[in-house]
């Protein structure tokens, strides 16, 4: 299973931290050549130092998802810095936490140009030039639990995008599937990254609070534990690969069973 990435080449977006990089851990370690990005430039350095040595490499591309352009532009160097590209896995988002009675039309418009505008955009440039060369390439959306249900108050904007997220996986899964290409997503729930215990950007809770709404929400898991970024990382290695050539238009849910309670 190790080499089952061997020879492929891989765009991660949002890949210096949390899920993001370990996608790019287990994608490396399983042979893959990949392009992370990111817009913080100096976790992408720390990141690229810890991957060394790894049987596949792992270059680096700051780029903000949110951007006109940025995905013809991340591909565009994928090809140039790696040589081609046969995966693309959307990993970037943002969650901010907003009541929608006190929202304002630029954070809602800037948590839809990260999480669905962008998303979209770097799918139809990766999947173009993947048609151009008559490649029957991969593309991994990371959606959430809270595309099927809201976990919290104030993630209004940010579950109305990963909503989108699920139905645009399934849209473009239909349009791409006559050209070899397969269109996923995969749902997480509760991941142990380094900003999981800080209070969420807008909220306005201390860090005990926050601490104590994990201890509350992690009571709710049937198999008793958070995730941590390799449980969604080895799903998103199996979507990337021969394995789940058969698969398209699906959203795996990696939660350890959080939407059953």
């Amino acid at each position: 299973m190790k080499d089952r990435l061997k020879g492929k080449y891989a765009l991660v977006t949002g890949g210096a931290m949390g899920i993001g990089f370990g996608i790019v851990k287990r994608f490396t370690e399983e042979g893959a050549n990949v392009l992370m990005t990111d817009i913080n430039e100096e976790a992408l350095k720390s990141a690229a130092a810890e991957l060394t040595g790894n049987p596949g490499k792992a270059l680096t591309f700051r780029a903000d998802v949110s951007e006109e352009g940025t995905g013809e532009k991340l591909v565009e160097n994928c090809i140039k810095m790696l040589g081609d590209i046969d995966i693309l896995v959307n990993n970037a988002g943002i969650y901010p936490q907003m009541p929608m009675l006190i929202m304002t039309p630029d954070i809602f418009d800037r948590v839809y140009r990260v999480n669905l505008k962008g998303l979209a955009f770097i799918s139809k440039a990766a999947a173009a030039k993947m048609i151009e060369v008559g490649k029957k390439g991969k593309i991994i959306n990371i959606a959430s639990i809270d595309s099927f249900h809201p976990s919290m108050i104030g993630l209004a904007a940010y579950d109305s995008s990963k909503g989108g997220v699920l139905m645009f996986t399934k849209s473009l899964a239909l349009e791409l599937g006559h050209y070899g290409i397969t269109v996923n997503a995969i749902a997480p729930g509760g991941i142990q990254t380094e900003g999981a215990s800080k209070p969420l950007e807008g909220s306005g809770m201390t860090e005990e609070q926050m601490k104590q709404m994990t201890a509350a929400f992690t009571a709710r898991i049937p198999l008793g534990r958070m995730g941590i970024p390799d449980d969604i990382a080895k799903v998103a290695a199996f979507l990337a690969s021969s394995d789940a050539d058969y698969i398209t238009g699906e959203t795996i849910i990696v939660d350890g069973g959080m939407l059953l309670s």
